[in-house]
């Protein structure tokens, strides 16, 4: 597990939000077999965009009350925050590319 990659609470998750820029936050839980897919490309994302955003988890099972708030009804989803608002929501196991295109457009 990448150590650039924030594993986040409630508190946590708010303060980065609103506080960064660019967030990319991966919705997941541990018993998921998708998640478990999609981390090598979350933690990619991580590596290759450090400095530019921030990469961040949380654990559904453990964070219920965000899982609720934002509509998690499907993981892995992975939502990108802007300025502390939803700009883009990828819901299952997507290509590095699938983000990087977005993240790309974002940073841009």
């Amino acid at each position: 597990m990448s150590e650039k990659i924030l594993h986040l609470d409630t508190k946590q998750f708010d303060e980065v939000i609103n506080k960064e820029k660019l967030v990319l936050i991966d919705f997941w839980a541990t018993w998921c077999a998708p998640c478990r897919m999609l981390a090598p490309v979350i933690e990619k994302i991580a590596e290759q965009y450090d400095g530019k955003l921030v990469v961040g988890k949380v654990d559904i099972d453990e964070q219920q009350e965000l899982a609720i708030r934002y509509g998690i009804q499907s993981i892995p989803t992975v939502i990108l925050f802007k300025d502390g608002k939803v700009v883009a929501k990828e819901i299952g196991v997507k290509p590095l590319k699938a983000f990087t295109s977005l993240l790309d457009s974002e940073i841009a």
